[in-house]
């Protein structure tokens, strides 16, 4: 199976979803097949790879559920080698109905066994909490992506999130990794912005990507339009940015193997 990222962070507004989309984007027009799978609620990876919410009848939910497998839930979008798993608002219920059942945490990684070899890379878009869908998507992953923005409190919540990691490798997944921590909403021109990016280095060091996501209206605009950023702009500052974090994956992957 390819290579299984969670892209995962408790607050919200930090880009998760904007980099789980971008990401995918990038890396199918480098030429790398890709899943995306919504595993939050609001399910705005689902809108902004051009699927009408409203219109979903099966996704991620009825994944988790089990009611149906992985091949009758994906979809295919407009950007080029990248399918999708969709969310709907349906999807706020399945932490309740999962609350019961056996082996709770582990309803995505049994789903996914039947993708076999299809797929280079597997993105999971996770909610910005850490409940039961979360704990699915880290323990399904082989790795995780924790987006951090370049403004005040970025580091506030992120000693919770690592320690939910660490209970994951622990109990439920010895195998998970931190792909890598990733600068968000960077703006050279603020000094906080540069404070940031240095506080976040000298705590984390080769844990974060070289590549840092700077502050871009094109950016902002694409998701209203259903778009990832490299089909609505292909030339803006935003899909160079994402273009490298796809580079530098690849290229940490390569180096891994």
């Amino acid at each position: 199976m390819g290579k299984i990222i969670a892209i995962a962070n408790q607050k919200g507004g930090v880009g998760k979803t904007t980099t789980t989309v971008n990401l995918a984007a990038s890396l199918g027009v480098l030429e790398k097949k890709v899943l995306l799978i919504d595993a939050d609620p609001q399910a705005n990876a689902t809108s902004g790879l051009g699927i009408d919410v409203d219109s979903v009848e099966h996704g991620t939910y009825q994944l988790l559920e089990h009611t149906m497998n992985v091949d009758e839930v994906i979809v295919q979008t407009d950007s080029p080698n990248v399918d999708l798993i969709p969310a709907h608002i349906d999807l706020v219920a399945i932490e309740i109905e999962l609350v019961d059942k056996d082996n709770r945490e582990y309803m995505l990684k049994e789903a996914l066994k039947e993708l076999g070899d299809r797929y280079d890379f597997v993105l999971i878009d996770c909610a910005p909490s850490l409940g039961l869908l979360t704990l699915n998507a880290l323990t399904a992953a082989d790795s995780v992506m924790i987006p951090i923005q370049c403004e005040y409190f970025a580091l506030e919540g992120l000693g919770k999130l690592l320690n939910t990691v660490k209970s994951v490798q622990k109990i439920h997944n010895n195998d998970l990794d931190i792909e890598g921590m990733l600068l968000t909403m960077y703006d050279s021109r603020l000094r906080l912005s540069n404070q940031v990016v240095e506080e976040v280095k000298k705590h984390f060091a080769d844990m974060v990507f070289d590549t840092i996501i700077q502050r871009n209206v094109r950016l902002s605009e694409a998701p209203s339009y259903g778009e990832s950023i490299i089909k609505y702009d292909a030339s803006s500052k935003g899909a160079s940015n994402y273009l490298n974090l796809a580079n530098e994956i690849l290229k940490k992957n390569k180096e891994k193997v």
